[in-house]
């Protein structure tokens, strides 16, 4: 997975970090953050975050998604200069509510720890491999497991009823075929799990983006949460699927969003509406996930976990990686994003 770090520089000797995966390839993505967004926000403050997305617009194009990585870097420098951490910017720690597994808060040798549980996110394995695995996840101390799917649905239900017998329904799972199912076959699915007495967190994207309708329609006939993902890239289309009464968990991510404020935008007309928020992964090296960790620990509507595939990392580009500890990651306290970029493990590692 190729990912691309953009580093923001002030004139005042700050630098702030941000991190998105390559689209299409590496050069091309460098040239559109370099040519494209670059001549848009130079020159002006970072401080005017509101400004500056709303200025940022390339004809025929969502540049929303180049933006985001520049975005983030800005709120790491007002992070850096204020000596306040992003979550604090955003509105800082709000007590959960008793139901509210994402968050853990402890007292530990260094004052008070603040961590997110996040779900596990596995790939289509065997079935026994999967059930296997599935054992792994909850000794490891995760709730959540989330596997992708779409390849056969017989398979996948399969896959699903093995993992959930192995751990006696002790996980919650998230089943996630990347649109690869025609409405028929996600009827199916849902439907066989309900009658296996198996009911998932919530089934992501099962049908192709814009058809809510139909996303309506299968929520209703199977009773297994529905939680549009690539369908909320797509602008204003929250508010449609809300409308269309389509979603029970909103999937949000911040690139696609254009950023954290453009993700705190989504997730307050997820809130409002009584939807539940949940955050994607994108196979996220370390700053994304420090983003990422800010934004769902101070951002209202978020109340179920992050996904993460962090624990597959053998490496990363901060100088002290993210450890996942019972199935949670703590959220930095430093300034800014609170993690420190190695120079030296982006030059091992560069590929453009």
């Amino acid at each position: 997975m190729d990912r691309v770090l953009v580093r923001v520089d002030t004139d005042e000797g700050v630098s702030g970090w941000g991190e998105v995966r390559v689209f299409l390839t590496p050069e091309a993505t460098v040239s559109i953050i370099e040519d494209g967004i670059r001549p848009l926000v130079v020159g002006q403050s970072p401080f005017e975050l509101e400004k500056l997305r709303r200025q940022v617009f390339i004809e025929y194009a969502n540049a929303d998604m180049f933006f985001a990585p520049v975005e983030v870097a800005c709120w790491d420098i007002v992070g850096k200069s204020l000596d306040k951490p992003v979550y604090e910017l955003l509105g800082g720690w709000t007590t959960p509510s008793q139901t509210d597994v994402r968050h853990r808060d402890h007292q530990d040798d260094y004052g008070d720890a603040r961590e997110i549980d996040v779900a596990y996110c596995l790939g289509i394995l065997p079935t026994d491999q999967s059930r296997r695995r599935a054992a792994e996840v909850l000794d490891a101390g995760y709730s959540v497991l989330k596997t992708k799917a779409g390849r056969d649905w017989r398979e996948d239900v399969a896959r699903i009823k093995a993992m959930h017998d192995e751990v006696d329904g002790e996980l919650e799972f998230r089943l996630d075929p990347n649109q690869g199912w025609t409405i028929d076959q996600a009827i199916r699915v849902g439907s066989q799990l309900a009658d296996a007495g198996i009911y998932l967190q919530y089934m992501e994207q099962p049908i192709r983006v814009d058809a809510h309708r139909s996303m309506a329609s299968l929520k209703n006939q199977t009773g297994q949460p529905m939680g549009p993902n690539e369908d909320t890239y797509i602008p204003h289309n929250l508010r449609r699927l809300i409308d269309a009464g389509a979603v029970d968990v909103a999937v949000l991510d911040l690139t696609p969003a254009g950023g954290i404020a453009g993700l705190r935008q989504q997730a307050a007309i997820a809130e409002d509406a009584g939807i539940p928020a949940a955050h994607h992964c994108a196979f996220d090296l370390g700053v994304r996930t420090a983003a990422i960790l800010h934004s769902v620990h101070g951002v209202p509507g978020f109340s179920l976990p992050p996904d993460s595939v962090y624990y597959g990392w053998e490496d990363d580009v901060i100088r002290d990686p993210f450890e996942i500890s019972d199935g949670a990651l703590s959220v930095p306290e430093g300034p800014g994003l609170g993690v420190e970029v190695d120079r030296d493990s982006i030059e091992e590692y560069r590929i453009a």
